[in-house]
């Protein structure tokens, strides 16, 4: 006998302050990748389906992206200067 199936994993990209679109307020949407597993003896092998979306904090409204539209939202909101490690301070001076 063998057991095959599918499990879905959530990867949550970033927090970006948005305008919502169905609300109208500006508030936190999380930039979500939901990953498709093809699953063999409940192993995960091989992806079968990547989703990208972005949910309002405030209304709960999830809107589709492709990934372009993601990758473009996650390089309009990077920071231009890397932060420094944790860990890691500058001396006083």
């Amino acid at each position: 006998m063998i057991i095959w199936g599918y499990r879905t994993k959530v990867f949550v990209l970033a927090m970006l302050t948005l305008v919502c679109g169905q609300c109208g307020n500006p508030a936190a949407h999380a930039l979500r990748k939901n990953v498709t597993k093809f699953t063999l003896f409940f192993i995960p092998l091989f992806p079968i389906g990547v989703k990208h979306s972005i949910q309002c904090a405030f209304c709960g409204v999830t809107n589709r992206l492709t990934k372009e539209q993601a990758q473009q939202l996650l390089a309009q909101h990077q920071p231009v200067h890397p932060q420094q490690p944790v860990g890691q301070q500058q001396p006083h001076r």
